[in-house]
């Protein structure tokens, strides 16, 4: 199944990453966060990208170009410009489309540029700065079971702040819980047939607001609520708690 993937925002709240680089090539753990996202749906065998570009997409586009190369060994002849590989094995099988999308498309008329790549069956749609443990073959489940044209996956926002644990008027511990006093939000890892294109108008259209707007008006958009792990990274202190878990060695979203 097809996935697309909008990574062509500025990031301007992540400014010294982003100024010489798009957000979903923010860094965690030495990979760009649209690999992590990738390596999510590959492992439920969901390897055909579409990456909808915009701001700084070259940066991605050389990633991508040189990926191979930098991820092999090399057997490179001079004269004859002939570069071999080697020991490829551990190189995902991806299929990835780089399209330029524009640089202040909204949301909407970016996902409306892919439409000619994404074909005309069911396809996958998320945003290129957040890192879940959504099960991708339940949600597909879910939207096929319902009959509806998206289905949005529902998380909990992750608390900003610490909770305590008390014991009487004893501090026994800190934690960090979602925060569900806040309700539900909308944490992207869509489920979208081909139809939804024709609630996008054009570039100007925010896909948040009048196609989501109506197409829920109309008794088509529908949840799978998400209650574990979720993380978007649009600060530096979202950057520092999925390092910090990357580190640890116990990244929830890491399961490849």
């Amino acid at each position: 199944m097809k996935v697309g993937i909008l990574a062509g925002g500025h990031g301007t709240r992540l400014a010294e990453e982003t100024e010489i680089k798009p957000k979903p090539m923010v860094e965690i753990g030495g990979r760009p966060i649209l690999w992590h996202i990738m390596m999510h749906y590959s492992c439920f065998g969901h390897n055909d990208f579409v990456i909808a570009l915009g701001y700084k997409g070259e940066v991605i586009k050389r990633y991508m170009v040189d990926y191979c190369s930098l991820n092999s060994n090399l057997t490179i002849n001079l004269k004859a410009g002939r570069v071999d590989l080697h020991d490829t094995e551990s190189i995902q099988d991806w299929t990835i489309n780089l399209i330029d999308t524009g640089l202040h498309t909204m949301t909407g008329g970016r996902i409306k540029r892919l439409q000619p790549y994404m074909g005309d069956k069911t396809f996958m749609l998320t945003w290129g700065d957040g890192v879940s443990t959504v099960d991708l073959s339940r949600l597909l489940a879910f939207h096929r079971a319902h009959g509806r044209l998206i289905t949005m996956t529902a998380v909990r926002p992750p608390a900003r702040y610490g909770h305590m644990e008390f014991d009487g008027d004893r501090i026994r511990e800190f934690t960090e819980k979602p925060q569900t006093a806040e309700g539900w939000i909308n944490g992207a890892f869509f489920v979208v047939e081909p139809q939804v294109f024709d609630y996008i108008d054009g570039d100007d259209t925010q896909f948040e607001k009048e196609p989501l707007e109506r197409l829920a008006a109309e008794g088509e958009l529908m949840a799978y609520k998400h209650d574990g792990f979720w993380q978007c990274m649009d600060t530096r202190r979202d950057k520092f708690v999925l390092e910090k878990l990357w580190d640890s060695g116990e990244a929830p979203w890491k399961i490849w």
